[in-house]
């Protein structure tokens, strides 16, 4: 579960265009100190995340230990879905449907994963801004806006406890301002010290179906030869490919991952997709949008925390890389 931190009542038009009352440099400076706190503090919270569709309350324990945090979820709305998030693997609980998926750890729905780092990139790919806000949950805060220089990506705004820097709220919104993916914190404690046992899940998981979604690449002449999208947004940059196994798919995927350096984009390509022309499908959760087409027997599939727009023109420019895949540069940036 990708969770991007938003406020859950905030304005709609003109959301991310409001006069600001500091500098970029202040704007980064809070950021840094954001990204320093969520790498070094221990947190427990509720929080709320709303979507478009729905609502979710959750309770959040993250630890930071030695070896790197651990961290554990739990959904209060009635599923009993809990998440646990070790150094190496993260542990899907979904009692409603007796299963537990785990996969490799690649932080793509920890908290740090889906607020801003401090960068070069995101000073040429984004407007930074800091001005004064209103208490929050008895805290004083700042509010530091980031909106996006093009379409391609979303604009951020979010809500920092002044006194350490953690994000309380943020609001993640598309391209005239209106809130897409939400969540506010309503209750949060920085304790010292955190029992491990607090990170353990409580459900009883005898009679389970325990799935894998990551397994070993397979012998490669089961595998078409790379592909690479011809047009990327400006910033993002080929991050991470591998070959890997999904539930419900027969064949392994090809899976490309891309990145600006804060939003990523993954691309899946699966081998053996329907004869004949098939109509291409979208999706959106919150602020997640995937889109799916069928290019040369394959069907790819393009997801990403960005605008649908995005997705659709990267999975549309998809094509076989005979040999592999070339550098990411070398694709045409979408204008």
């Amino acid at each position: 579960m990708r969770v991007a931190f938003a406020a859950a009542v905030v304005g709609t038009l003109g959301l991310l265009a409001q006069p600001a009352w500091s500098s970029d440099d202040d704007a980064r400076e809070w950021i840094e100190r954001m990204s320093e706190s969520l790498a070094t503090r221990n947190y427990v919270g509720l929080f709320t995340h709303t979507t478009s569709r729905q609502s979710e309350t959750m309770r959040i324990v993250h630890r930071v230990g030695k070896n790197g945090s651990t961290e554990r979820l739990v959904s209060l709305d009635g599923s009993g879905r809990e998440i646990v998030r070790t150094p190496q693997e993260v542990h899907v609980y979904m009692p409603d449907r007796k299963v537990v998926l785990v996969e490799p750890r690649t932080d793509e729905g920890s908290l740090a994963k889906a607020l801003p780092v401090p960068g070069p990139q995101l000073d040429q790919l984004y407007t930074l801004s800091v001005r004064d806000g209103n208490k929050i949950l008895g805290r004083d805060v700042v509010v530091v806006d980031i909106r996006p220089k093009d379409a391609h990506r979303y604009g951020y705004r979010l809500w920092l406890d002044e006194e350490t820097a953690m994000p309380l709220r943020t609001v993640v919104a598309d391209g005239l301002g209106r809130p897409v993916e939400q969540i506010s914190f309503t209750q949060i404690d920085l304790p010292r010290r955190i029992d491990p046992k607090d990170l353990e899940p409580t459900i009883d998981t005898a009679g389970f179906r325990l799935v894998r979604s990551a397994r070993p690449a397979p012998e490669p002449r089961t595998m078409a030869a790379g592909w690479m999208p011809m047009r990327l947004p400006p910033g993002f940059r080929l991050v991470a490919s591998r070959i890997q196994t999904l539930p419900g798919v027969a064949l392994p995927v090809q899976h490309l991952i891309f990145s600006d350096g804060f939003a990523s984009i993954s691309v899946f390509i699966e081998p053996g997709g329907p004869s004949g022309p098939a109509p291409a499908q979208s999706s959106s959760v919150g602020s997640a949008n995937a889109y799916s087409t069928l290019v040369d027997g394959h069907v790819v599939t393009a997801v990403g925390e960005v605008p649908l727009e995005t997705v659709r023109e990267v999975a549309t420019s998809v094509a076989p890389a005979p040999g592999g895949p070339p550098p990411a540069p070398a694709a045409v940036p979408i204008r």
